[in-house]
Order: C-alpha cells, then sequence, then structure tokens
C-alpha cells in the first residue's frame, strides 16, 4: 500500500531512470519544461491530454508518477473541498471533447447538487468514428491518467465508483486498463481510504460491442445496465438521473485526460492556451490525403490551413487540396476557401461543420463529394439503433437517393428531397447520431452542389470517382496491340490488329481492366 510519503520518493528515482532512458533512445527535449517530443512534426503542437504518450510506459505505474501522476488527487483529497475542485474545474473552462463541448465543472457541479445514496463518474471510451483513434493512443499510452481524473471527478461528485466503458475492439487498450486498475490498487491510489483519506473510489470496466450509437451517454448507459444500446428520451440530464436512475457525470477519455494536468499547472495556465470561449488543446486524428498522418494535439483556434499543411505536410503526389471532413461522419466538409477557420466550437459550426470527437479526413482533387456524402451515410444508416423513425427511416431514404445520384439516375428534384429529408432529420431525431447525420450531405450540397448538379444534369462525376458515370475512349494514340480487347471480362473492345479499336458503350462495366493494360497510354476516362 502506497502512503503519502512515497510518492515523491518513488517520482525522484523514476523521473531521473526516465530521464536517463529517453536521451539514450533521442528523439526527444529534455529541459525545464519538461519532457517533450523533438522534431518538425511536434513543433506547432501543445500537449496536454498526450503529454505523457509515447514518453512513459504505460504498464509501470511509477513511470506516470515520475511525470507528477496521483500528485493532483493527492492534494486535491488532503487540502481541497468537493466545491472547490468543482470551481478550479469552471474557472479552467475545459469543455467535452466528445464532440458537445458542454462545460466540464457545470456538469460536475449539477451532479454535486443532487443527493443521492449513490453516484457514478463514467468514462466514454467508445470511440467510434471511422479514422478515429485518439481516445484509443491515450488508453493505450496513459491510461493512469484516467484513472486519476476519474478519482478526481469521484471525490468532487460524492461518488465512489467508475465505469470505464470500452470499446472491445480495442484489446490493448483494455489490457492496459486492467493492469492499471490493478497497480492503482497495489499503489494505493484507488481502493479504499485513498492517500489516508475516508474518499472509497473503486472503477471497473464495461466491453462494448462496436454500437456507434453507444458513444452517446444515455444509450452507453442502456448498455451498462445491460439493456440493448439505445437513447432514453432526455427528460431528465444523467447528472440528475443517470445510471440505474442516479447522478451520472459522464466524460470522455480525452476530456479527463486534461484534468490531472490543470491541477499540476493551475488554471491561468491552462485559459492562456486556445480562446477565451474554448481554451485548451484538442486532439486529432488527422488522415486521409495528407502527407504525414497521425495524432496532432493543437491549441483551440489554430487555422485549419496550419494544420493541415503546417504540421501534416499537405496532400501528397502532387494533387490538390479538396476539402477536410471535421467531425467524423456527423461533420461537414470544409472546402479550400475556408481553410483559415479556426479550430474551436463555435468557428465550425458557422461554417456548418462540428469539432466531434476528432476526426479530421482530408480529400484531395480525385475525391467526389457526391461519393464521400454517401460513404458517411452509408455508415450512419448502419448504426442508427432504429428507436425513431426520422433517423431510422430518413437516412435510409436519404442514402437511396445518393445511391441514385451516384449511379447516374439521379433528378434534380432528388437534390431538393435531400435538403428537405435533412430539416426532417436534424429537427426531429432522438439523440445526436441522428440530429448530426444529415451533415455531411448538407455541407457538400452547399460548397459542393455543382458536383451534385454534374451528377444529375450532365450525369458525369467531375472527380471521375462515381464507377457508373465514368466513360472509357479510346484515343488516336492506340497501336492496335489487341491487349485491351484480350483483358476486356466482357468482351465490349472491338478491332484489328494494327488499327484503332473502339469501346461499345452500351456493353462496358468501367472496370478500368483496358486503361491498366495499355502500353501506350491510348485509353482515356471520363
Amino acid at each position: 500500500m502506497l502512503v503519502m510519503d512515497m510518492l515523491d520518493e518513488i517520482k525522484d528515482k523514476n523521473r531521473k531512470q526516465l530521464e536517463e532512458r529517453l536521451t539514450q533512445k533521442g528523439g526527444y527535449i529534455i529541459d525545464e519544461d519538461g519532457i517533450k517530443l523533438d522534431g518538425d512534426y511536434f513543433k506547432k503542437q501543445v500537449r496536454i491530454a498526450l503529454k505523457n504518450c509515447d514518453i512513459i510506459d504505460p504498464t509501470n505505474i511509477e513511470e506516470y508518477i515520475a511525470m507528477d501522476g496521483y500528485f493532483s488527487l493527492k492534494n486535491i483529497l488532503n487540502n481541497m473541498s468537493q466545491q472547490e475542485v468543482i470551481d478550479i474545474m469552471k474557472q479552467s473552462g475545459l469543455r467535452g471533447r466528445g464532440g458537445a463541448g458542454f462545460p466540464t465543472g457545470r456538469k460536475w457541479e449539477t451532479a454535486l447538487q443532487y443527493s443521492s445514496d449513490k453516484k457514478y463518474v463514467i468514462c466514454n471510451a467508445d470511440e467510434g468514428d471511422p479514422g478515429a483513434f485518439m481516445d484509443r493512443s491515450i488508453l493505450e499510452k496513459d491510461p493512469h491518467s484516467v484513472l486519476e481524473a476519474m478519482a478526481i471527478a469521484g471525490f468532487a461528485i460524492g461518488s465512489d465508483q467508475g465505469f470505464i466503458y470500452v470499446r472491445a475492439e480495442y484489446p490493448v487498450a483494455v489490457k492496459r486498463l486492467k493492469a492499471a486498475i490493478a497497480q492503482a490498487k497495489e499503489y494505493g491510489v484507488l481502493g479504499e481510504n485513498i492517500f489516508g483519506t475516508n474518499f472509497n473510489f473503486d472503477i471497473e470496466l464495461r466491453l462494448g460491442a462496436g454500437a456507434f450509437v453507444c458513444g452517446e451517454g444515455t444509450a452507453l448507459i442502456e448498455s451498462i445496465e445491460g439493456k440493448r444500446g439505445m437513447p432514453r428520451t432526455k427528460i431528465y440530464r444523467t447528472a440528475h438521473r443517470g445510471l440505474w436512475q442516479k447522478p451520472t457525470i459522464i466524460n470522455n477519455v480525452e476530456t479527463l485526460a486534461n484534468i490531472p494536468v490543470i491541477f499540476q499547472k493551475g488554471v491561468d495556465w491552462f485559459t492562456k492556451i486556445g480562446t477565451e470561449k474554448s481554451p485548451g488543446t484538442k486532439v486529432f486524428a488527422l488522415v486521409g490525403k495528407i502527407e504525414t498522418a497521425g495524432l496532432v494535439e493543437v491549441p483551440m483556434g489554430m487555422p485549419l490551413h496550419e494544420i493541415i499543411y503546417d504540421i501534416g505536410g499537405g496532400v501528397p503526389d502532387g494533387k490538390s487540396f479538396k476539402a477536410v471532413q471535421t467531425g467524423g461522419p456527423s461533420g461537414g466538409c470544409i472546402p479550400e476557401n475556408l481553410l483559415d477557420t479556426p479550430v474551436d466550437f463555435e468557428s465550425l459550426a458557422k461554417i456548418g461543420s462540428i469539432m466531434g470527437s476528432g476526426g479530421m479526413v482530408v480529400m484531395d482533387n480525385t475525391d467526389c463529394m457526391v461519393d464521400i456524402a454517401k460513404f458517411f451515410l452509408d455508415f450512419t444508416v448502419d448504426e442508427s439503433c432504429g428507436k425513431c423513425v426520422p433517423c431510422r427511416e430518413g437516412t435510409k431514404r436519404m442514402l437511396e437517393l445518393l445511391e441514385k445520384i451516384t449511379s447516374g439516375n439521379g433528378k434534380k428534384e432528388d437534390i431538393d428531397t435531400m435538403e428537405r429529408l435533412a430539416v426532417t432529420i436534424s429537427s426531429a431525431s432522438l439523440c445526436g447520431l441522428g440530429q448530426t447525420a444529415a451533415n455531411p450531405v448538407v455541407s457538400t450540397l452547399r460548397y459542393f452542389r455543382d458536383e451534385y448538379e454534374a451528377h444529375v444534369m450532365d450525369k458525369k462525376c467531375p472527380a471521375g470517382s462515381c464507377q457508373s458515370l465514368l466513360q472509357y475512349f479510346i484515343t488516336d494514340k492506340c497501336i492496335g496491340c489487341t491487349k485491351c480487347a484480350k483483358v476486356c471480362p466482357v468482351h465490349c473492345i472491338s478491332g484489328k490488329v494494327k488499327q484503332l479499336h473502339v469501346i461499345d458503350q452500351d456493353i462496358c462495366i468501367k472496370c478500368g481492366a483496358c486503361q491498366e493494360t495499355c502500353p501506350v497510354n491510348a485509353i482515356t476516362r471520363s
């Protein structure tokens, strides 16, 4: 059992060993400001939630302590009241990093105000956005930061029980969380009488089956209770009646990872980072058509242009930037002329997108925006729980219209129908999944309407991406080698040896085998 006086001793011993190991390994900056990753990729980043990732051994609690781990919890339990903890959270202005941006301090204060024989703290680690791996990285590389934050939250609201709801598809994260919880109990920073006080707090894992809708708070609660993961009608906030109808606070992984650092370095330090309304940093999974993909953590308010070009290195292979999708399948596509937009909750909302949990997908000139909208909506249709009609039926009808348009059978009135459906779905759906499901369609119609009209009016895909709208032509460069005719699976190419060949457009299935085979690049597509 760890006693309070041992914490400093463990820190001093392991900090020295950690610095020596990282110095030998190379790629780190070690100075009076701490330990940071070195390199051009990190120069414009400010790491708070990720501060220990790729620095400490996540399986060793003593290395977490070496980076000031559990000192915030120790100080709070011995020197602060519940209201003082909540006041600091409110002053910090920390907003939920799961997407909604709700002030964390206000959420905690609400739960404190309700008296109950039992209260709960839940960590939402059900990260379901395509291409997103922010929470996963924190859980795998710095699990103790989440455990410490949950214990702080438990003290603040008067809870002795926490749950981490994590995707079963994250086996490494699950393994390391189990090990971290066991270590924390062994060292006395979880369990009974933590740091010699009368505060008790325990944490259990609950594995999710991969339903995207369980990232929504009330659906997550239903799942923990052993029911089908479907959102509740929000008569009460979860801070009033949540898990088993008891006061419950739900924070996502990234939100929690910020909390120990705020208490270490203070409110003044934290609020100087980011913007007035959105202080701190945000972690993004920068993926797609980008030179350097990966996790980035940047101050709130940094323009999209700096993230994509200065950190990510821009679009590779000599292609041009077309759009960036923020907010995952519920987000919006942002065109090039809006890349000066600062990344914060209000600015992204103004241009029809959202922060979301932190997905950032870059697209180039070969991407069709109608097809992109179809891709995200297809995901949403699959992940809809089916409880409410606007989401269950409306998204399906909208997807059918997109499939009709990308196959070359669309009509002009289909665009108007989709716009009307979008209004109904967003205003009448029960939960956030349905309310934001139409965002990819609405944003692409707003900024790339000409592509929709080209698909409908001209029966062409300007990006050359929608296979059903492609046409292959053999140009005068043809040398009559017959190779294209031999590989065509439907035998739609005719012509004699050493003479110009012709493609029968009525038979062609647009597979592209002929273009790939032609030795003189005589076959084009449009």
